[in-house]
């Protein structure tokens, strides 16, 4: 974790402090519940000694009076505490997921690392809600210990040796019950990271289910995701059967105790140091213990838990940037004028590269990681590790990543659908420039795309746009790309599923709806090469040829090779 990144102990501190008022007005009215109920056996006793063994009515109704109040108090306090507490937990996880989804949306990128995508939905979900628990289950420990004060008290007015039996065992219980708690956690940290796993194997492989049955690799598929998911069954059960001994042991404890202050207070009416009204009283405050010392055995086991997922959470939000930050922004109306000086990264190896202000260019490498790393570099996911490149003789390393990507747009050849409508999706990056949206279908010929479907541009896709053919998905990720109307577009391979046909038609069209703008084409499809300004053929991670598309044909048997087969 980078050096002052948030820890899971901060994560934890932040969701309780976010939610202080609440918390403490929940804490006010579960003290004052408990407080209510731990007197109920007492004003029973009183009832027996005052009442009953004296054969007063008028106090017997007194104290039915007084009893029936403390029901009412405490009932409605526990009502109005548990609505708030349980909210303030809602709460607490809303927020640490709104915090999460702030970090992976970050420009400086870095979070999604090494990390599955239903890993870190896991992390938002799963996780968030178990930390936002520990906002909920904190009034509910001080409600807890206030019940063992009241009664600890309440103990000493009858008999100061069961005052003082309760008042010094409460401190080695919870002592007790915290040192429980430390392999739930280490469990549950476990058990949390299984799942989480298993969940972005899922759904890495439900994202590509058609790739799968297509190569005939389901059952490859099918072991992968069994021995996963049986690595988060064993951690869960692990879990589970931790947190079965954490409240059997907890339980067990509270038992003894009880039963010793049951015991002592048996012994001392006996002896007549205490009335027969005050053994009632002790007993029922006896059987009423239970339910605090059950409850911070709850609370200890939820802390547990919520410790471990906060380490998590905090990784992701410590995550260092995968770019650093810069502070200048480009200015309004861009040329666009796009240099790469001896730019290396993976598979590049000081990359020279001229890309003028309007131009059309295309670039073609048969090296796809080659490919792959000069879009990185475009997209500014990644720094070079030597050289730079420039937008408009500006580093990018000194622009601010987030005002860089309104100037540069690189659309990536697996850009996916969004569960909305068509129309929806072309216009995510158009704000509502509608004469915008209507070039860009037109030019990638999504329009043709919208008249087959039933309720035309309106017509809802499903999940990552399935319900199109391959090539129709393209076509609208294409329109999507050209809505947004960037001074400089980058576009990789977004033709490789359409037909010639209408493969040339965008071509054409291409050319014309990006006319003055910088554009980029990163792939080797002949139609789309023939219209550019000039193509750059990248070859083992340097340029090896420059010229324009019916030039290179002619003269390079490398480039034919590629663009060709």
């Amino acid at each position: 974790m980078p050096t002052g990144g948030p820890t899971g102990g901060l994560v934890l501190r932040q969701a309780i402090r976010g939610q202080r008022r609440r918390v403490i007005t929940a804490s006010l009215l579960g003290m004052t519940h408990q407080g209510c109920e731990a007197l109920v056996p007492v004003v029973i006793g009183a009832t027996i000694d005052t009442a009953v063994a004296t054969g007063s009515s008028e106090a017997l109704w007194r104290l039915l009076v007084v009893l029936a109040v403390l029901f009412l108090v405490l009932s409605t306090c526990y009502r109005t505490s548990a609505r708030i507490t349980e909210g303030s937990g809602e709460l607490a996880a809303h927020r640490l997921r709104l915090d999460l989804a702030a970090r992976v949306l970050d420009p400086r990128g870095g979070a999604d690392a090494n990390r599955l995508p239903g890993a870190l939905t896991s992390i938002a979900t799963n996780d968030a809600r178990r930390v936002g628990s520990v906002a909920t289950v904190i009034a509910y420990g001080v409600s807890a210990v206030a019940a063992l004060v009241i009664s600890a008290v309440a103990l000493l007015r009858i008999s100061v040796p069961l005052g003082l039996l309760v008042l010094l065992g409460i401190p080695p219980l919870l002592w007790l019950g915290h040192r429980i708690s430390r392999p739930l956690e280490q469990r549950s940290e476990a058990e949390q990271e299984r799942a989480a796993h298993a969940s972005g194997v899922a759904a890495d492989l439900v994202s590509g289910l058609r790739v799968l049955k297509g190569m005939g690799a389901e059952s490859a598929a099918v072991a992968r995701y069994r021995t996963t998911s049986q690595d988060s069954l064993s951690a869960a059960l692990r879990a589970a059967r931790s947190r079965a001994g954490h409240e059997g042991a907890v339980l067990a404890l509270t038992g003894v105790f009880i039963a010793v202050i049951g015991v002592v207070g048996a012994y001392l009416a006996m002896d007549g140091s205490i009335s027969v009204g005050d053994l009632v009283a002790a007993v029922g405050l006896a059987q009423f213990l239970l339910g605090p010392f059950q409850l911070l055995g709850y609370v200890n086991a939820e802390l547990a838990q919520g410790r471990a997922s906060a380490k998590r959470i905090a990784e992701v939000l410590a995550s260092p940037e995968a770019v650093r930050t810069g502070h200048d922004v480009p200015a309004d109306g861009a040329a666009g004028h796009v240099a790469l000086r001896g730019v290396t990264l993976g598979a590049l190896r000081g990359v020279d590269l001229e890309l003028p202000a309007g131009s059309l260019t295309g670039i073609v490498a048969r090296d796809a990681a080659a490919a792959n790393d000069l879009l990185v570099c475009l997209a500014r996911e990644a720094d070079p590790s030597e050289g730079a490149v420039e937008l408009d003789g500006a580093p990018l390393t000194s622009l601010d990543p987030d005002a860089l990507r309104r100037v540069v747009l690189v659309a990536h050849h697996d850009a996916d659908l969004f569960e909305s409508t068509l129309l929806d999706n072309v216009r995510a990056g158009a704000a509502d420039d509608t004469s915008a949206v209507e070039r860009a279908l037109r030019a990638s010929a999504a329009d043709d795309v919208a008249r087959l479907l039933p309720d035309g541009g309106d017509t809802l896709l499903a999940e990552r746009g399935r319900s199109l053919s391959g090539g129709q998905r393209q076509r609208v990720a294409l329109a999507r790309a050209l809505a947004a109307d960037r001074p400089v577009l980058v576009l990789h391979d977004p033709t490789t599923a359409v037909d010639t046909v209408t493969e040339s038609h965008i071509a054409d069209r291409l050319r014309e709806v990006r006319r003055d703008r910088t554009t980029i084409l990163v792939t080797t499809s002949p139609a789309l090469l023939a219209v550019t300004d000039r193509v750059i053929v990248l070859e083992d991670g340097v340029v090896q040829a420059t010229g324009r598309h019916t030039e290179l044909l002619a003269a390079d048997a490398t480039y034919r090779a590629a663009v060709l087969a």
